[in-house]
């Protein structure tokens, strides 16, 4: 590949047309490779066009994460992420697929990995981010109103109530992430943490007691004070720039082609259309 077109003179070896076509994916590859190198670790992609689609986590990612997955020649495993979040059932199983592969996983978050992106986020031994980096809470909600407000405003309905399936729903929506990412968290970067640490952590990222709203920024000194394992790259750092060029490729590469998700590694490219322009 060194020898070949853009790094080299001699032509590609697909064909003028194929190579011109597929020529965005190159690129990214090429610099998927150059990241590689620099940290000795394979690197995978999650990236989602936040900002121009509603495309979220869902149940069809999973196929594509073990794609990824199986792509992989070392243990030692980067997970670029940007998501929004999304359905909690759908994360639990790409968090699940994380933990069973074993690789010594780190998540690389350059801009954005909010609400469930954050639960996944928990599945590496540590979370990588930089200037423009966030996480954000994980508390759920229901048709858009977070669950917190559904109890407290049904704390006290009757047994007979219609209201109280809405109170149950709630309550075991609550408890289904605090016990997702407890368990990730326990079982990955604070591993060895006491339970009511981890408990701590958890609860103020999970409740309204700490964050308000469901969008607040959280950086990398945030997470660090919060309890996380961060590893903050500084602006200037040659791995901040070639990760953020390659976010950056992402988000344009996805708006042009019109794709709400890109999952990619080294070899491996499999893009997600955006349905609202089908």
């Amino acid at each position: 590949m060194s020898n070949e077109f853009p790094r080299g003179k001699k032509p590609p070896t697909q064909s003028p047309l194929f190579w011109v076509n597929q020529k965005d994916r190159y690129l990214r590859q090429l610099l998927i490779r150059d990241i590689e190198e620099l940290t000795g670790r394979d690197l995978i992609i999650y990236f989602t066009d936040c900002d121009r689609t509603n495309a979220r986590i869902d149940r069809t990612d999973d196929c594509y994460l073990a794609e990824l997955l199986g792509s992989r020649s070392r243990n030692e495993v980067d997970l670029l992420l940007e998501t929004n979040g999304g359905e909690t059932d759908a994360t639990e199983k790409l968090c699940s697929m994380l933990h069973n592969a074993k690789p010594d996983l780190r998540v690389i978050v350059p801009r954005r990995a909010k609400s469930n992106g954050t639960v996944i986020a928990f599945c590496g031994k540590e979370i990588v981010m930089g200037p423009s980096s966030e996480l954000g809470p994980i508390d759920p909600s229901i048709g858009g109103v977070p669950v917190e407000y559904l109890i407290n405003a049904n704390r006290h309905v009757s047994a007979d109530d219609d209201r109280l399936v809405v109170l149950q729903m709630a309550k075991d929506a609550l408890a289904q992430t605090i016990g997702m990412a407890k368990r990730f968290l326990k079982t990955g970067m604070l591993s060895g943490k006491e339970e009511y640490e981890i408990e701590k952590i958890v609860t103020k990222l999970a409740t309204k007691d700490k964050y308000q709203s469901h969008g607040a920024v959280i950086n990398a000194t945030e997470a660090e004070t919060l309890g996380l394992k961060v590893t903050a790259l500084d602006e200037n750092s040659t791995l901040w720039q070639k990760l953020w060029l390659l976010r950056t490729m992402y988000a344009f590469d996805c708006q042009q082609k019109g794709y709400a998700k890109l999952f990619e590694s080294n070899n491996i490219s499999l893009p997600v259309s955006d349905v609202r322009t089908q």
